[in-house]
């Protein structure tokens, strides 16, 4: 689910697009749930959930990047300048 690299973390993800907000809901299948309003329409899921982790983590949205999974449900995300005990502080309840 969380993995160190040597910039950062890598995450798996499981979005939820057209949420009524953006958050994350929680851990299910070994991946984070994150809920965004945007529809997954021309990529704008995909820049509303760098957005959420930007906000969330307190990074730049340069340093989040989708690895894996552009086009599905299912991603694999690279954040720089964070750590696993960060990610799991800042999103699980």
């Amino acid at each position: 689910m969380i993995r160190a690299t040597g910039a950062g973390v890598e995450v798996d993800v499981r979005v939820i697009p057209r949420a009524s907000k953006t958050a994350c809901s929680g851990v299910r299948d070994d991946a984070f749930v994150v809920r965004v309003a945007a529809p997954p329409v021309e990529g704008a899921a995909n820049d509303a959930l760098i957005a959420f982790f930007s906000d969330a983590l307190r990074v730049p949205r340069r340093a989040v990047q989708i690895l894996s999974g552009e086009r599905g449900r299912r991603k694999r995300v690279a954040i720089a300048g964070v750590t696993a005990d960060d990610v799991r502080r800042r999103l699980l309840p």
